[in-house]
This record gives structure tokens, sequence and C-alpha cells, in this order.
């Protein structure tokens, strides 16, 4: 079956993905905190041994769509202090440039249904510099350079294993793995893989019956029993050591309390690294289980481990293995060729692999707010302060979606613009996920009940830029362009939930009734003087060439839907007028600041649009710093054709009364 042919049935076909973060530890889910420290209440350090409640993390990992069962390797050189489970980083405070990955892993290939994918991660042959990662990085100002991996030396020598990690899907729940490491060093280097399974706690497993379980009924074969999945085998190819362990806390190790359970979250690390021969299970059974292989890599030698996960029997797993991992490789490559058309070898590499970083950062996300403030039944309550901390007034959203994020380590965190974006990139590809993903943030269970989206996780009250629209827009015309038919009920879907979005930002962010727009945050970082997520020092309110620019060309995309819709439903006639109206308020407004006393935004003798500061006393201040936000303006722009806009606002449908617009 061909990847096109995949596409017609996504939903199966996608029923597993990369959908596992590569972060979870840090995260404001798992932040119980009384302070609200995501970044300190759970740490790298803590993550082996800390069961998470919202979600899991892995290296290069799989899991089904609601994570339930989750696939990812772990490796040792025997060097490190650890297993090598999961990504490192610095945290924010601990990076002189903020939060960063510290690892160097390249994702190289995937496709919509998932039915192959690639990724590569280089793994030293010394000891990984941890604690000097911190120690330097924390020595450097913020106007030095970041201390990167490369400059410890862990790779001179080329000693370092590039470990290749690949799946391929023979049906929609059979699917293949296979992990290579290679040695690129001069000298035969020790590894340990190790591909791990294990089940997402939730708080269901209080009780025995839903309580799941890896057990093993024969050699190299494993059982997983999930009562939402129903049973999995995984069929584990060549001599292996299965090792297993409950996704349990240890309590003993991070805060000096009895444990639950004898064997713990980390009791395959304490076993391979530590030699605790007591840490893991003699009696094969858990919720947690690693296939251990040891081997001795020649210089410039490999090796290999496959292993197949399949929700029924096999009788010879891997008969066919390489048959069916080269043709989806092949399947991958004529998927391409035939979305992305004639390129160059470099051109076509390149877009490729930047898909596949897309494809990759898909995620399990899960997020019930009202239940994170509130806490579980039978669990510790969570302080207090929570209820009027972060989020608190989001208590209605409930996410637990497969969503686009910005990046599965720094930002294991949805975004709102950011996967606008994503989304218009995707559509080249996967114009049926694109579309599922606009519309997922519109649902009642993330739009807030005033009509505001969701920022991001740190902050879903926060603003960023409002570009749904334009996103709505690039998808419809690229699904046009892939079908050669008008998706006009998406469209339709989108401009309705939309509307009161853009009611909420009319009502909310212009503070004073001009037309000249707050907005806030807006997703950029350190573009000023001041802190636009919090009020201004001294009082007064800063309008924004920024925000007010992105409400021009939101109101133009809202026209541009309206006026595609009202071509075969002509009742979206009015709102074409309606947004077209508000464009030319907003656009005169930058110029004059329409009907108060005050200059506007442009300024005549700069040729340049700057922010003005309002202050409680009623004077203005230009602040004169040239940034992107005087740029923006130059997004607002739309091309509509003279006979459509004489139709919509001339002749018998009215015409606009406002102030007119700056050349």
């Amino acid at each position: 079956m061909t990847e096109l042919e995949k596409m017609k049935n996504p939903r199966s076909w996608r029923d597993w993905g990369p959908y596992l973060s590569e972060r979870q530890w840090g995260t404001v889910r798992e932040d119980y905190s009384a302070g609200g420290d995501a970044w300190d209440y759970i740490t790298h350090d803590m993550a082996r041994s800390k069961a998470y409640r919202w979600g899991e993390e892995g290296l290069g990992g799989i899991s089904d769509e609601e994570q339930r069962l989750c696939l990812a390797l772990a490796l040792w050189n025997e060097r490190d202090p650890i297993l090598k489970e999961r990504l490192f980083g610095l945290t924010n405070s601990e990076g002189n440039h903020g939060e960063d990955v510290k690892e160097m892993y390249y994702y190289l290939d995937n496709v919509p249904s998932h039915s192959y994918m690639k990724m590569l991660y280089k793994y030293p042959q010394q000891a990984f510099p941890y604690e000097r990662l911190v120690r330097e990085n924390a020595a450097r100002s913020r106007q030095e350079p970041e201390f990167e991996l490369m400059g410890t030396g862990v790779f001179d020598q080329d000693a370092y294993f590039d470990v290749f990690i690949e799946y391929a899907k023979n049906e929609e729940h059979d699917i293949l793995a296979q992990y290579t490491a290679y040695n690129r060093g001069d000298t035969d280097a020790p590894i340990h893989l190790l591909p791990t399974l294990w089940f997402r706690r939730t708080p269901e497993w209080q009780d025995g019956e839903q309580r799941p379980n890896l057990s093993i009924v024969a050699k190299n074969v494993l059982l997983m029993s999930v009562r939402e999945l129903g049973d999995y085998y995984c069929y584990a190819d060549g001599e292996t050591e299965p090792l297993f362990t409950e996704n349990e806390t240890n309590n003993v190790r991070l805060y000096g309390a009895p444990n639950k359970t004898t064997f713990t979250k980390d009791g395959i690390d304490c076993y391979v690294v530590q030699g605790q021969q007591d840490a893991v299970n003699p009696n094969p059974g858990g919720t947690k289980v690693a296939l251990h292989y040891s081997f001795l890599v020649p210089a410039g030698g490999s090796v290999t481990v496959r292993l197949r996960l399949a929700d029924k029997k096999l009788a010879t797993p891997f008969e066919q293995f390489d048959e069916v991992m080269n043709a989806q490789r092949q399947a991958a490559d004529e998927f391409y060729e035939t979305k992305l058309g004639p390129r160059s070898d470099d051109e076509a590499t390149m877009q490729r692999q930047a898909m596949a970083g897309l494809l990759w950062t898909k995620q399990f996300y899960y997020y019930n707010v009202n239940r994170w403030l509130l806490g579980d039944e039978g669990e510790p309550a969570p302080p207090e302060q929570r209820q009027w901390q972060r989020n608190s007034h989001w208590d209605q959203l409930r996410a637990a979606d497969i969503i686009s994020m910005p990046d599965k380590w720094e930002y294991p965190w949805f975004a709102a613009w950011d996967l606008a974006f994503h989304c218009i990139a995707l559509a080249a590809v996967d114009t049926h996920f694109a579309k599922s993903q606009l519309l997922l943030l519109l649902k009642e269970r993330y739009l807030h009940p005033n009509g505001q989206l969701p920022a991001y996780e740190w902050s879903f009250g926060d603003v960023n830029p409002p570009v749904h629209a334009m996103a709505a827009l690039d998808i419809y015309q690229a699904d046009l362009a892939a079908t050669g038919e008008a998706d006009l009920d998406f469209l339709e879907e989108v401009f309705l939930k939309l509307m009161f979005n853009f009611t909420w930002w009319v009502n909310q962010k212009d503070e004073e009734g001009n037309n000249i727009f707050e907005g806030g945050f807006l997703g950029l970082d350190n573009i000023g003087i001041f802190d636009r997520s919090a009020p201004i020092p001294g009082g007064g309110t800063l309008e924004q060439s920024d925000g007010t620019s992105w409400m021009a060309m939101y109101s133009l995309n809202m026209m541009r839907m309206a006026t595609e819709l009202a071509g075969s439903r002509p009742v979206y006639e009015e709102m074409a007028i309606k947004f077209g109206e508000h464009f030319f308020y907003i656009a005169g407004a930058m110029a004059n600041m329409a009907g108060v006393k005050a200059p506007g935004l442009w300024d005549e003798k700069d040729g340049f649009y700057y922010d003005m500061l309002h202050h409680d006393d009623g004077n203005w201040t230009r602040l004169r710093l040239r940034s992107l936000v005087g740029l923006l303006p130059l997004i607002a722009v739309e091309v509509i054709h003279d006979k459509r806009f004489s139709e919509l606002f001339g002749g018998t449908h009215g015409r606009i009364d406002g102030p007119a617009p700056r050349p």
C-alpha cells in the first residue's frame, strides 16, 4: 500500500507514531510545587526515578495515540553514571541563554502515516559531561556564546557511536523497530542497547483489574496487556536479557520516604549501571521492561538490534523483516517524489529532512487543568496557592490529543501561533492533519469561554499573534490545489469559531476603543524596554505597532475567508463588509489615532512605525526604538479584484465611511 493510499484512511494508520515527548520533566503539567517553579520541581537528575502524572518521555520513542504503551531506546557506554534514557539539557536558570538541549540528534525521515521513521543520535564513548555542561554555562554571561556539547571534546578522534533508530509499519498495528550502532572510532568500544517498553502511569492503576502488565510468554516474546489497547506482543531478535520493574516513583531516593513497591522506575538503571541485582524483578512481570543487549563493537563496525511490536501472534516475526523495512523506505521515497515534485538532490534532501522534523515533533499532549488544580483522588492535595496561580483561569481546558509541538525538548507543549505556522508547512504533505490541528485549538475544550485562544502551557492567558485565520486560508488553498475541491465546510467552521476570538481581541486588547491594540507579549522575547507580559512600570498603556498590525492582518484574513464563503453562501457578504471596515478603521487609526488627541504610530519624519506609551495623566510618549514591531505593518496586505471589491463595498451593499488609510 502506498503512502497516499494510507492517507485515505488516516485514522488507523496514525494510531502509532512518534508521540512520545523528549522531556516531561520541568513542565508545568508535572509541577505540583507551591511556588510554581516547574524547572526545579522535577529535574533531569530526578527524572529517571520519578513516575510522571501527565505523560512520558524517551529517546527516539513511539507510542499509541494516547500514550498508553511506549517504546524507546536506552543506551549505556559503560562510562556514564546513568543510562541514557532521555535527552539532557539545561533549565531556564542554568543556561546563559535560557533552556537549551545539550545533545546531538537529527530527525532524518518520516511520513504522515508514520509507516517509516528514522532518526540519528550521536552517543559519545566517553562519560557524558553532564556536570561540565552545567558548570561552564553557569559561568558565562548572556553576552557570551553557549557552551555546547561539541566544545567538551567528547567527540574528538571520532570516539562516538552513530545510533540510527528506525521504525516501519507492516500494518497499522504491526511495527518493526531497528536500532543500529556504528562505532566511528578507531578502537573497539562497548555499548549496551536497551529497547524499553512501559505503560504510562494513570490513577486507575490503583484498581488491580485496570492495572496493565508486561510478562514473558515464550523465549524473546513479551505480552503487554492493557485494557484500553488489548494485547500486544513484542518479539525480540537475538540473545537478550529482559529486565522487569515498575513505572513507580523511587520515594526512597528522591524524598527519603518509603516506596509503594519493591521495584521502581529506575530499577533497570540501578541494575545495569550500579550492579544492584535486586533492583529488577526476578519474577518476569511489571509495568516497565528493557530488553538488554550488550556488545563490544569493533572499530569501524556496527551492531543491530531488531524488535517487532504487533497486536497479534506472529509465527515468524523476522522472516521478512528486511523486506518490509525496504518496502517502507521505498514508499517514503515515492511519496516525497510525488508530493514535493522535481527538486535538485540538495533541495530534496533539505526539504524532506525539514518535513521529518515537523512529523517527528508530534506529541501526545495530556493536560486536564481542572484535575491538575484540584489533584487526584487518593493523592496529596495540591498546594492551596495553585488555585490563584498559573493557568487557574483556564480550568475548562482539557487536552488529550496528538499535537504538533514547537520542539519536543525545549518546548514540549503547544503554542498557538507556532502551531498555525506548522500547519502551513504540513499542508504541503498532509492537509488532513493540518486542518485538524487548526480546528483543535478552536474546540470548546481549548477555546476560553471569553473567546481567547490558549497561548502556551507556561501561561495560557498570555497572548500570541492572531495568525489562525491566515493559516486557515493557506491550508484551504493548499487543499484546493491538491484535491481540486474547495473544503468550504472547513473554512466555515474555522471562521465561525474565530468570530469569538476576533471579538475577544476587540473587547480585551483595544483598551481605549481607538482601534489601536495593546496585545502584550505577542511571542516576541526581549523586543522592547518593557516586559510586555507584565504591567508597565510606573503605569500607563503601551499601544503596540505589532499588535495593531496583527489585528489589521486578522481583519483582512477574516474578510478574505468571508469572501470565499460568500461565493456559495451569500449570508457571508455582510461579514466580508464588516471585516473590511475593521481593516480600514485600524489602518486609519495607525496614522492618526482616530478620534483621540495624539499622534499616530506612524512617524512621518523617520518613515517608521513606533509604539506609543499612553501615560495615566493623558500624555503620550513615542518610543523611538527601531525593531521588528515597526516593520510588521507590512504584513497587513490583501489582494482583491476590482469587480469583487465593488460588489462587496459599493453599489447596493453600501460603502465604507471611515477614516482613510494612509497610502
